[in-house]
């Protein structure tokens, strides 16, 4: 096994709590089935990645009122009321970073899907994102997971040879792009399986 000297960290599901529904479930008066139809169909994931990708906010917003006219009030608060969206910080996670961090003895980078219009409101929100070595941000790059452009500047930016790095994610996609690239992927599911998955790593904590 290769000695690890980085570590990379998505944000979204693994250090910060996001959800739409903490906005919509009480716009849809707790009606889960009517709140998921609506993810699926109009403010849908492809939809918000599209932004996380750099294209504009505000003209996403009216590209969708125009296709979607009978849901512009809901549309509009997808990223009007995106800030509410934002939960607490994950703090067994952040614990996790943090001891890393203290090491000494790795990188520590951030690789996220984020609008780089929205990102700010977080860095603002979450000291810990002070921490780290460098953050690469999806929407300041024009590109995001899974594609190879987005690891390929994250490797470059920070001289990161993939074998030699750890790349934690939620999103499964995500992990099966990284390891195609010779990057070592765990899926994240909760901090008590992180601290496991790094001992197969020989990363103590």
């Amino acid at each position: 096994m290769n000695k690890i000297d980085t570590i990379i960290f998505d944000l979204g599901g693994v250090l910060i709590d996001w959800n739409p529904e903490y906005v919509f479930l009480n716009e849809f008066n707790g009606d889960r089935k009517k709140m998921q139809w609506f993810f699926d169909n109009i403010c849908t994931s492809d939809w918000n990645e599209n932004q996380d990708a750099g294209y504009p906010i505000a003209q996403a917003t009216e590209d969708l009122v125009k296709a979607f006219p009978k849901h512009e009030k809901h549309i509009r608060l997808f990223y009007g009321d995106w800030e509410r969206m934002l939960g607490g910080s994950i703090k067994g996670t952040v614990n996790i970073l943090d001891k890393l961090i203290k090491s000494k003895q790795y990188k520590v980078v951030a690789l996220t899907n984020w609008s780089s219009e929205t990102f700010p409101i977080a860095q603002a929100r979450f000291e810990f994102l002070q921490w780290f070595d460098g953050i690469i941000v999806s929407g300041e790059e024009k590109t995001r997971k899974p594609f190879k452009d987005i690891f390929d500047i994250t490797m470059n930016r920070f001289n990161i040879t993939p074998e030699n790095s750890i790349f934690i994610d939620d999103n499964l996609r995500n992990i099966e792009a990284a390891n195609n690239l010779g990057i070592n992927g765990i899926q994240f599911e909760s901090p008590e399986e992180l601290i496991k998955h790094l001992k197969n790593y020989n990363i103590h904590l």
